[in-house]
C-alpha cells in the first residue's frame, strides 16, 4: 500500500508552508532518515526527514510552491516491493494513514488527515451536523480539549475553548475578511451555528449582539470595525503605491502581536541605568580575551551580552515573575531561558538562550552570535525559538532612547533597551556627566503584579550597574 506524505505541521502556529526545494526526485529510493525536502515555514527553513522506506513514487506539489497548507498531500510513497507505477496512479487513495508521513527533527508530528467534508446544501453551506459535544476539561492551555486519535488533545473545531462560538470555515473566513467579531453575530443555522448568511446579515448590520452579551470564552469586541483592502485601496490614486503581498511570517507576526495586545493586560515599569561600570568592564574583558594564530579573540562581549545575563540572574532573585500564564495555573520556570529578539528583512525572530543564568558572558556571547546567524539565514529549529521565560528587545543601537515592547506569550515580561548616552545626573549635590541607559520592563498584570515587577527590575537594575555581582 503506498505511503501518502503530508505537508506536517512543524511548528504549534503553522498552517501553511512553503516546499522550498525536493532533495529526492521520482523513481529515487527513499531510506529511513533521509532528507528528502526542504519546508520553509513562517521563521525558518527546515529539513524533512523519511521515516519509511521505498521509493518516491510520484511528487503531487512541486517545488517552488507556496502557501500549501498542512496535512495537503504533497508526495507518493512506494514500499518495498510495491510497483511505484501503480503507487503514482493510486496518489492520494487508499494509501497508508497520514501518520505514516515523515517529519522534521525535533518538530512536532503532523496532526492526523482531516476528515472528508460534508455535503454540501444549497447556498454552499455545510449540510447540518450532530449537536456538539458538551466542553471536556481544559487542556494545557486552558482552552477545552476533545481526544485526538492516537491519545492526547486537540483544540475544537473552530479554534476556540470552553463555550466556544460554533461556526462554518467560510463564515469565519468571510467574518475575518469583513473586520467583524463573530462572536458578535447570532446564528441560524444548526444548533445556533454561524453561517455565511449570519456574517452577510452582521454586515448589514442585523443580527448583531450587545458587546455584554458575547457568549463566555468568546473573542472580545473589536475596538473598532476594521476597513477592507478594498476601502483602504480606494483611499489612494491607483499606481500611487507599490503592493507588497505578505509572506508568512509577516501574517504570524501580525497575529501573534495583534492578539498579545488585546488579550494581555500589559503595563510598564522604566528605569535608567548607570552603566559606567559596565563599560569599563566590558573594555578590560575584551582586551584580555585570548586570541586564536590568526589573532581572533575568543569572544568580544557586547553591552546587549550583560543585559541578557542580568535578566537571567534577576528572574533567580525574583523567582515569582519567571512564570507563564495559562488559564489552570501559572508555570513557574526553574531556569532563565531568556529571548533576544533579533531583526530580519522580513520581520523579526527571538531565539533562546537557554539556561541563562548557568552560562559565562563570552559563553553567552558566541551563543548569541550563532543564533543569530542561524535566524538570519532562517535555520534555527522550532525549540530555538518557542517558549521561554522572558525576552530582551534592544533598539540602542539605532540610538532609541528608550521605549515599551510587546510581550511575546506565553511569557510574562519583555525588557525593551535603548541607547547609553552621556547625561548630567547629580550626585551627592553636584551636576556630573554619567553614561545613562533606559530599560522599560513589559509585564502580564494577569501574573505579574506591579509590585513583583518592580522587584524584578530593580534586580535588574542593581546588576546592570554592578556587572562584578555577575560573576560571583
Amino acid at each position: 500500500m503506498p505511503i501518502n506524505i503530508l505537508m506536517p505541521a512543524l511548528s504549534p502556529t503553522m498552517e501553511k508552508g512553503n516546499l522550498t526545494k525536493w532533495l529526492k526526485k521520482e523513481g529515487d529510493a527513499v531510506k529511513t532518515g533521509d532528507v528528502i525536502a526542504e519546508i520553509e515555514t513562517d521563521k525558518a527553513t527546515m529539513e524533512y526527514e523519511a521515516v519509511d522506506d521505498g521509493v518516491m513514487a510520484k511528487i503531487v506539489v512541486p517545488e517552488g510552491a507556496n502557501d500549501v497548507p498542512v496535512n495537503q498531500l504533497i508526495a507518493v510513497l512506494a514500499q518495498e516491493g510495491e510497483d511505484p507505477k501503480a503507487a503514482a496512479a493510486a496518489a492520494g487513495k487508499g494509501a497508508a494513514p497520514a501518520t505514516k508521513a515523515p517529519s522534521a527533527p525535533g518538530a512536532p508530528q503532523p496532526a492526523p488527515a482531516a476528515p472528508p467534508s460534508a455535503p454540501l446544501a444549497a447556498g454552499g453551506e455545510k449540510k447540518s451536523e450532530p449537536a456538539p459535544p458538551k466542553p471536556s476539561p481544559l487542556g494545557g492551555e486552558g482552552r477545552a480539549a476533545k481526544a485526538a486519535p492516537g491519545g492526547g488533545t486537540m483544540p475544537g473545531a473552530d479554534g476556540h475553548g470552553a463555550n466556544r462560538v460554533f461556526s462554518s470555515p467560510l463564515a469565519r473566513r468571510l467574518a475575518k475578511e469583513a473586520g467583524i467579531d463573530i462572536g458578535r453575530i447570532a446564528g441560524t443555522g444548526p444548533h445556533g451555528r454561524i453561517i455565511a448568511r449570519d456574517v452577510a446579515a452582521a454586515k448589514e448590520g442585523r443580527g448583531l449582539r450587545a458587546p455584554s452579551a458575547v457568549p463566555a470564552g468568546a473573542p472580545g469586541p473589536a475596538i473598532a470595525p476594521s476597513m477592507s483592502d478594498q476601502q483602504i485601496r480606494a483611499l489612494y490614486e491607483d499606481g500611487s503605491y507599490e503592493f507588497v503581498p505578505h509572506d508568512s511570517m509577516r501574517r504570524t507576526i501580525a497575529q501573534r502581536l495583534t492578539a498579545s495586545t488585546q488579550t494581555i493586560p500589559h503595563y510598564y515599569l522604566t528605569v535608567d541605568c548607570d552603566i559606567g561600570k559596565l563599560l569599563a568592564a566590558r573594555e578590560e574583558i575584551n582586551a584580555a580575551a585570548p586570541k586564536d594564530k590568526d589573532g581572533k579573540p575568543a569572544y568580544k562581549l557586547s553591552v546587549n551580552d550583560f543585559v541578557i545575563k542580568a535578566l537571567a540572574l534577576a528572574l533567580q532573585r525574583v523567582p515569582d515573575a519567571n512564570v507563564s500564564w495559562t488559564e489552570a495555573g501559572l508555570l513557574k520556570h526553574k531556569h532563565s531561558d531568556v529571548g533576544v529578539a533579533v531583526a530580519l528583512p522580513a520581520g523579526l525572530i527571538t531565539p533562546i538562550i537557554r539556561n541563562a543564568e548557568t552560562k559565562s558572558l563570552s559563553a553567552i556571547s558566541n551563543e548569541m552570535k550563532e543564533l543569530a546567524a542561524r535566524a538570519r539565514a532562517r535555520r534555527l529549529k522550532p525549540n530555538e525559538y518557542q517558549g521561554g521565560g522572558s525576552s530582551v528587545s534592544n533598539l540602542g543601537m539605532y540610538g532609541i532612547k528608550e521605549f515599551t515592547a510587546v510581550i511575546n506569550p506565553p511569557q510574562s515580561t519583555i525588557l525593551a533597551v535603548g541607547a547609553g548616552e552621556e547625561r548630567a545626573v547629580v550626585r551627592n549635590g553636584k551636576i556630573e556627566a554619567a553614561n545613562i541607559m533606559s530599560a522599560t520592563m513589559s509585564c502580564d498584570h494577569r501574573s505579574v503584579d506591579g509590585a513583583l515587577g518592580a522587584q524584578l527590575i530593580g534586580a535588574f537594575k542593581m546588576l546592570i550597574e554592578n556587572p562584578v555581582m555577575m560573576l560571583v
